[in-house]
């Protein structure tokens, strides 16, 4: 709500600038008969207006320089954050033992594709994947596909900033 505030305040000096100079028009228009008041006040109103309108104008500009090198800076955590991830993944990979086949049919895995989807791509059977990922889960000693991103998530998620240790997985070979 703190954020909001500036927004919220600019929106109703501008709304208010605007509601004087669009009355003063339609009053003039319409011919509506106001109360005289006298030239200086008005010369006061319109100048106040004025101010504020331009003041909306200038503090709207620089929150929005501000909205976008926030959103430029969060795209940047962003690119580091999937670099790292890849980092992870690549490391996790190598710490499995698994082969160039095994590692595209992980990455396809860890995307959400299904199996049928991963053949399509790598042009091959659904069968051989299906083996290669089983392989991928015991290598990696999970049951299953949510089981092998949890890892990845618990990875990127401790608090120390470390990648958890190395857990030595020794599956038997099918």
């Amino acid at each position: 709500m703190k954020r909001a505030a500036p927004f919220l305040a600019i929106f109703v000096i501008q709304a208010l600038c605007a509601f004087f100079f669009v009355s003063d028009i339609l009053s003039s228009v319409l011919g509506l008969r106001t109360s005289p008041i006298s030239w200086e006040m008005r010369e006061l109103m319109e100048i106040g207006a004025s101010l504020g309108l331009v003041l909306g104008v200038v503090v709207g500009g620089l929150m929005l320089r501000r909205a976008l090198r926030e959103r430029n800076h969060a795209e940047e955590r962003l690119r580091r954050a999937s670099g790292a991830f890849m980092d992870l993944l690549q490391e996790r990979f190598t710490e499995w033992g698994l082969t160039a086949s095994e590692r595209d049919v992980a990455l396809f895995a860890i995307k959400g594709m299904s199996t049928a989807e991963i053949a399509a791509l790598r042009s091959t059977s659904e069968g051989t994947v299906k083996a290669q990922t089983n392989a991928i889960y015991r290598k990696a000693g999970v049951s299953g596909r949510p089981q092998l991103l949890s890892l990845f998530i618990d990875d990127l998620m401790r608090d120390d900033g470390t990648v958890r240790a190395a857990a030595n997985h020794t599956g038997s070979a099918a």
